[in-house]
């Protein structure tokens, strides 16, 4: 029974990782979008690009074309689109989009997504983008702490962190700063092409909300068996250094960048359901387990309004 258990929890640990398909079911309503637009008013039109992070994934109501992007009309670009009052709003996020779906089509299960840069242009005015985490690989590494711990537990192991040994001495050694570094050069690469595309846009780079607490005690229950309870302070660290990465490549290119992971803090998947703004494996019905939820998309929102209110 153990052993069964082990492997249904790391099978859902990896089916997280690999989500990308639409879908409906209950959130709660996003309130109020804060703070008020800046003293310089920001003006359209505003082009949204990235990944399932970005377009909403599961939450309703889901729409737009191609269906497989999984856009949601209460996502964070939405959110601030409407308190903005910007008209002409275009929304090209795609769930699991990676930097090269910038500037290349996005097959889906509905059909194909047109490179997300087409929606940048001279009269562009605002870009946020909010990508990387699939090049990265970080929801990989979630999955593969998932195998790491079901290999140590189904042989006995002594390893109080196998997912860090696996990445830090083992197998995995410096695989995710090679992907970190190769998807900083992609990143860096589009936001070199969106200003050249559209030179008076404000651009706004969106990093991600925290998955995880710094402090994992508590946590293992949320995640049951399918990862050691002392690698929860490896997966957290990771997606700090993702952000961390793209905070760099940001402030580089001359762009915003939005820091979600503070904004975040006690609401990560372990915190009460009330509170979260991150779905865990036992994701409520409908939504994507690892994903943000509709508050989870409602304090991006808040994020990215207040980084204009600054500019």
């Amino acid at each position: 029974m153990r052993r069964r258990l082990l492997a249904v929890t790391a099978a859902a640990l990896i089916g997280a990782a690999g989500c990308g398909s639409a879908g409906s079911g209950p959130a709660p309503t996003p309130g109020p979008v804060s703070p008020s637009p800046s003293a310089t008013p920001v003006t359209g039109p505003y082009a949204a690009l990235g990944d399932s992070y970005t377009s909403g994934l599961r939450i309703p109501p889901q729409g737009g074309t191609p269906q497989g992007c999984a856009r949601s009309g209460v996502n964070y670009p939405s959110l601030v689109a409407r308190r903005l009052e910007l008209k002409d709003f275009t929304d090209v996020s795609c769930s699991g989009a990676r930097t090269g779906d910038l500037t290349a089509a996005q097959q889906t299960d509905g059909g194909a997504n047109p490179p997300q840069l087409d929606a940048v242009g001279a009269a562009t005015r605002l870009v946020t983008l909010g990508i990387g985490g699939n090049d990265a690989g970080f929801l990989d590494v979630l999955g593969r702490c998932a195998v790491e711990n079901l290999r140590n537990s189904l042989a006995d192991g002594g390893a109080d962190a196998p997912c860090r040994a696996y990445y830090t001495t083992g197998t995995g050694r410096g695989e995710v700063q090679r992907r970190l570094a190769t998807a900083g050069d992609r990143l860096g690469g589009a936001l070199d092409e969106i200003k050249r595309r559209a030179p008076r846009a404000r651009v706004l780079v969106v990093g991600y909300p925290a998955l995880l607490p710094q402090d994992p005690a508590g946590c293992a229950t949320t995640l049951g068996t399918g990862v050691a309870p002392a690698d929860i302070a490896f997966v957290a660290e990771q997606e700090r250094q993702l952000n961390a990465m793209l905070q760099q490549r940001a402030e580089t290119a001359g762009a915003a960048f939005v820091d979600t992971y503070a904004a975040s803090s006690g609401h990560d998947m372990c915190a009460a359901e009330g509170e979260r703004w991150i779905e865990p494996l036992s994701a409520a019905p409908g939504l994507a387990p690892v994903h943000p939820n509709a508050r989870g998309q409602q304090g991006m929102a808040t994020a990215v309004l207040a980084s204009l209110e600054q500019r």
